[in-house]
């Protein structure tokens, strides 16, 4: 019994309510948002569109994603994080009941590209005001039980998909709409603001200039601060890496299974397999990882990655695929905590959602190339294609460890920024 104790203390112990809030709002969410799971099964078995067409529409969404978390880190900062959560979530449930009623393709692709402005804009506010709020020596935890919420509601979300479609579309749409209204409520009701709120003083110092080490003439820090900070940019560089290995799983992978002469269901045991793993073991994964410094975990990560994919050149039956998706799994798993808990410590904390913003276009960028790239790699070259794979996700490792020791600097820096800050204000002398 103590041990157990012990193991849920450093699994979620140390967090505060408003956190548990956030965490609930997500899994609410992501339980609830499976209608976007099957909008091109929609468009052409209920609407008569063509695969072209369908894919149109689809990308439709997958752009309105990358305008949307550009959008939600901006509002985050300005507004405030609770604003853009309720104001995000309210406009989505609008859109998916507008969505569940339409009979026009062209009105559904426009729907369809502000769902996916409004589905991403509440990701960098999320994730900005954990935060604000979680302690930083507890983040690492926090971020895990984000990932862990986040992929149970994915799964939630798989099963009631397919019994929803085949029972009614529109009830697909309307379930949707209702769990992200549910999730705007809970935060509308009990998640206060987040954002710091500094009021300038005449002893409050100046500004400090752009971490990204700009000189000349000052700039107003934004969302350019972000988009010019060669460290960040790096760390989002081998993000985006990590996140098109990952896509292989949705995008290449189903199609080299055919190719292999495997049925769709060995397709969907592979994939329910890497849920199962992530949702009984992503909480255990605190307790193997805080010892280590982050960029050795994320070569590591990102190393398993590149190992698993990179067996499925020599795969031709289901059980390689298995044995391959528990490495790529358990990859996936332990990259999920310092890949956030560093996106948040090199973000100043006024540009916190801005640099959230950006860190999350890697993943629409992702689901652009992976599949696109991918294809035509697969069709040319065949089993090489996962050669290739698997070399880039041993070079991102490489990378990992030689931008480590600049990315620990810049994080240092910007924490004793922070207390100068502090101490410099008059609550921080009283």
């Amino acid at each position: 019994m103590r041990g157990l104790r012990r193991w849920l203390d450093d699994t979620a112990g140390g967090l505060p309510a408003t956190f548990w809030y956030l965490w609930a709002g997500l899994l609410i969410n992501r339980a609830g948002a499976f209608a976007m799971l099957f909008l091109s099964l929609y468009l052409t078995a209920a609407r008569g569109a063509s695969e072209s067409v369908a894919g149109i529409v689809v990308g439709a969404y997958g752009a309105g994603g990358a305008a949307g978390v550009l959008l939600g880190g901006v509002l985050a900062d300005r507004w405030g994080r609770r604003a853009t959560l309720v104001a995000a979530h309210l406009v989505t449930g609008a859109l998916m009941v507008g969505l569940a009623f339409s009979r026009h393709l062209a009105a559904i692709a426009v729907l369809a590209a502000l769902v996916g402005v409004a589905h991403s804009m509440p990701s960098p506010a999320f994730v900005a005001a954990i935060v604000d709020v979680v302690p930083e020596h507890r983040r690492s935890r926090a971020f895990n039980l984000q990932f862990w919420a986040f992929n149970l509601g994915m799964a939630v979300a798989s099963l009631l998909a397919g019994v929803l479609a085949e029972a009614s579309y529109v009830a697909l749409f309307l379930v949707d709409a209702a769990a992200t209204l549910a999730t705007a409520a809970l935060i509308a009701w009990k998640v206060p603001e987040t954002l710091p709120r500094r009021r300038p003083s005449a002893s409050t110092p100046r500004p400090a200039p752009p971490p990204g080490g700009a000189t000349g003439r000052t700039r107003r820090p934004g969302l350019g601060t972000a988009l010019t900070d060669r460290i960040f940019l790096t760390f989002v560089g081998l993000t985006f890496v990590l996140a098109v290995l990952t896509m292989q799983t949705s995008t290449i992978m189903p199609l080299a299974m055919r190719a292999d002469g495997l049925r769709p269901s060995a397709y969907g045991a592979v994939v329910a397999l890497g849920g199962v793993l992530i949702v009984a073991g992503q909480l255990f994964v605190p307790r193997l990882i805080d010892r280590h410094r982050k960029d050795r975990v994320l070569a590591t990560s990102t190393a398993l990655l590149a190992l698993g994919f990179g067996a499925l050149a020599v795969a031709d039956d289901l059980a390689v695929y298995l044995g391959a998706c528990v490495v790529w799994t358990v990859g996936s798993m332990l990259a999920a905590p310092p890949n956030a808990q560093i996106n948040a410590d090199l973000a100043p904390p006024a540009l916190r959602a801005r640099y959230q913003s950006v860190f999350y276009l890697a993943f629409p960028a992702a689901s652009f190339v992976a599949p696109t790239l991918g294809g035509f790699s697969l069709q040319h070259l065949g089993d090489r294609h996962w050669l290739i794979v698997g070399a880039a996700g041993l070079l991102a490792a490489g990378g990992h460890l030689l931008a480590g020791p600049a990315r620990e600097r810049r994080v240092a820096a910007l924490r004793l920024r922070d207390v100068e800050r502090r101490e410099a204000t008059p609550a921080g002398r009283s």
